[in-house]
C-alpha cells in the first residue's frame, strides 16, 4: 500500500498494466455493470449544465430516457448515478459505426462544445476510489471487470504500461500534479527495489 496525502493507493496501481483494447471490449464498460456511471456531488452541475450539448449527439432513445429519469439519479448502493437504458447501457453511451460504444460527453468535450471531460469515475476506469469508513482518506483500488478486461489486461503488459500511467490525467484531474509526480517517483523506487 502506498500512502500519498491521505490516499492509500493499492500497490496493484503500480504493479499491473493496463490498456484499453475497444476493438476487443466495445466499450463494455459503457453497457455492463450494476448501475450508471457513479458522479461527485459537484458534478451533478457539470452535468446539467453539459446536457444541451450533449444532446445533439444521444440517439432518440436516450433522449428519451433523460427525459424520463432526469441527467442523473440516485442509486442507494452507489450513490449519484447517470441513468441506464433497461439496466443496460449508460443513456450518455453512443456506439460507432464499428459497434464500439463511446461516451456523447466526451465527444462533446472532443469537438470543444464543453469543458468537461466526463465523470471522472469513467475516466479513472480501470482504477476506483472508495471513501475509508470514517470518511477521512481515499481507497484507490485497480479494479478491472473480470472478463471484460482481459484484452486490456493483456495489451497493457504487452506494452508494458502500468495502471497508473495509463490512467495518468484523470488522476491529475482528482488529485493534481504534485499527487502524480510523487506517485510516479514512488512506483519508479519500488521497481528498482524489486530488480
Amino acid at each position: 500500500m502506498i500512502n500519498i496525502d491521505k490516499v492509500l493507493i493499492s500497490d496493484s496501481v503500480v504493479e499491473e498494466h493496463f490498456v484499453c483494447d475497444l476493438i476487443k471490449c466495445k466499450g463494455g464498460c459503457c453497457v455492463e455493470g450494476d448501475a450508471g456511471a457513479p458522479l461527485e456531488n459537484k458534478e451533478l452541475k457539470e452535468l446539467n449544465d453539459a446536457y444541451p450539448f450533449v444532446k445533439p449527439y444521444l440517439t432518440k432513445e436516450s433522449v428519451t430516457e433523460i427525459e424520463k429519469q432526469g441527467n442523473y439519479i440516485y442509486d442507494k448502493e452507489f450513490g449519484w448515478v447517470t441513468p441506464t437504458i433497461n439496466s443496460g447501457m449508460c443513456v450518455y453511451g453512443i456506439k460507432n459505426a464499428n459497434g464500439i460504444v463511446k461516451c456523447a460527453i466526451e465527444q462533446a468535450y472532443n469537438d470543444k462544445k464543453i469543458n468537461w471531460k466526463k465523470p471522472l469515475s469513467c475516466h479513472l476506469f480501470p482504477i476506483k476510489i472508495k471513501k475509508s469508513s470514517k470518511n477521512k482518506t481515499d481507497l484507490v483500488n485497480y479494479q478491472p471487470r473480470e472478463d471484460l478486461c482481459k484484452a486490456a489486461c493483456s495489451l497493457g503488459k504487452k506494452l508494458k504500461v502500468p495502471v497508473y500511467i495509463f490512467c495518468k490525467d484523470s488522476l491529475i484531474r482528482k488529485y493534481g500534479n504534485d499527487f502524480y509526480e510523487a506517485l510516479h517517483a514512488t512506483a519508479k523506487h519500488l521497481a528498482e527495489k524489486q530488480k
